[in-house]
């Protein structure tokens, strides 16, 4: 952690599947929150929400929301409230630098308000306190400070210096600008239920603006953040959340109908949904995970998808005996292994502040196990995708790599052109899936596609 964060760092794991993050919308004069409905009560709780995030005792998105819980407020409230926090996480170092080293949430919140919403000094005096006025005043004053490369790409200093070994200095900040906006609303149209042109003019009819993806088959991508949860399409199953690039893996590994299929790592199920869909809820389609929680997220979804192939299982490790008792019998496997979720720093900014060498190092571990265990399960000319939503390599081609030089019955498969075959053209520099927002306008993947011998 940089000696500037007032952060403390748990290492948490992400897990593969992209949530997205509530707020996610710039605030300005011109937004549903403007200077005519700001005030002194509602900037008090931005700066309470920014303290409960900043402590980072769990997910930004999880504290967020016991936040309002315990805090009522309207849907306008909420949103200033929540992308206000948020800025203050993707902004953290430029923040502090211009604030100071012993930078309070408070003086944190009131410079993302000036630097980073659009709001004005005026429209900010007419609900702060002569205090705050004059403390931004004072800072208004003050020269801009010089800031080092980790600094202007607001990443701490373990992860500038990993990336600056992969890109040059103009690459990495042109990642980190992108990382450090709000994600699009992606929605993946289930082919069970309806069509992605048919989706789009519904849309158009409800007055949501939307295209479709460049890249993923059954993409859409919003123009803005409707809430979706009692729109027809979305109670039918007809759409699900779902980021383009996480849409690419199922058709990475391309089940086919009939076959036996395993989600190994499948959290909330959004993957696992995708594949029961491009296997026509035949065969036979297993939702591994450790956590129960997660599985139990799948269940609604699961019940308004139309799938019947779906088979839910929690497991106790990678090596439990309900997963042993399909070794050697699976056509494909799904492995969206646990990660640091750095390529999801769009939807969940405070990763970059949680994450530490030690805790990507101690993930590795576990991803090469998980790994191991999950290529057990195919079957002689199966296909195994392993899967990240992060931007190391650690976590990603070297895994890969010490797997291929362990189990030489396994062979790489180019990405490109198994995506190729079903229509999907996407120029990859190497054999492997590498996704990125600034390139892409997804969320950070990679995924490489594995296959056995005969």
């Amino acid at each position: 952690m940089n000696k500037r964060s007032p952060l403390r760092n748990p290492a948490p794991q992400a897990r593969g599947t992209a949530v997205q993050a509530p707020g996610h919308r710039r605030v300005s004069a011109e937004d549903g929150t403007d200077k005519a409905s700001l005030t002194r009560i509602l900037i008090d709780q931005a700066i309470a929400a920014t303290h409960e995030l900043l402590g980072l005792h769990q997910p930004a998105d999880v504290a967020l929301s016991a936040f309002f819980r315990a805090h009522r407020s309207g849907p306008k409230e909420r949103a200033f409230i929540a992308e206000t926090a948020y800025t203050v996480l993707r902004k953290l170092r430029t923040l502090t630098a211009w604030v100071g080293a012993d930078a309070t949430p408070r003086q944190l919140v009131l410079a993302a308000l000036i630097r980073e919403t659009g709001l004005s000094y005026r429209s900010l005096d007419a609900v702060l306190s002569k205090h705050d006025a004059e403390w931004l005043a004072q800072r208004k004053a003050q020269t801009e400070p010089v800031l080092s490369l980790a600094e202007q790409a607001d990443f701490p200093d373990w992860l500038a210096e990993r990336l600056s070994a992969l890109m040059p200095a103009a690459e990495l900040l042109a990642l980190a600008r992108a990382l450090n906006q709000p994600a699009p609303l992606d929605l993946r149209v289930n082919l069970m239920r309806d069509t992605r042109p048919v989706v789009l003019a519904q849309l158009e009819k409800h007055g949501i603006a939307a295209k479709a993806c460049p890249l993923a088959p059954e993409g859409v991508r919003l123009a803005g953040k409707p809430a979706l949860s009692q729109y027809p399409l979305f109670l039918s199953g007809a759409i699900e959340v779902q980021d383009e690039g996480s849409q690419l893996l199922g058709h990475l590994l391309a089940p086919k109908r009939g076959e036996m299929v395993v989600d190994f790592c499948a959290g909330a199920g959004g993957k696992t949904l995708l594949l029961g869909a491009l296997m026509r809820s035949t065969g036979r389609l297993y939702a591994f995970d450790v956590a129960e929680k997660r599985l139990a997220k799948l269940k609604p979804r699961l019940a308004r998808s139309g799938l019947s192939n779906v088979h839910p299982v929690a497991i106790a490790h990678e090596n439990d005996q309900r997963v042993k008792r399909l070794a050697g019998k699976c056509d494909r496997v799904l492995v969206d292994a646990p990660c640091s979720g750095l390529g999801t720093l769009r939807r969940n900014p405070d990763l970059k502040w949680r994450q530490t060498p030690q805790s990507v190092a101690e993930l590795t571990v576990k991803q090469g196990n998980i790994l191991a265990a999950a290529a057990k399960l195919l079957k002689p000319g199966g296909r195994l995708v392993y899967a990240t939503c992060s931007l190391l390599p650690e976590e990603n081609a070297h895994i890969v790599d010490a797997f291929l030089a362990a189990h030489p019955q396994f062979s790489r498969r180019a990405a490109g052109e198994v995506l190729a075959a079903q229509g999907i053209t996407l120029e990859l520099p190497g054999p492997d899936l590498q996704l990125a927002p600034h390139i892409h306008g997804t969320d950070g993947f990679y995924a490489a596609v594995l296959e056995r011998a005969a």
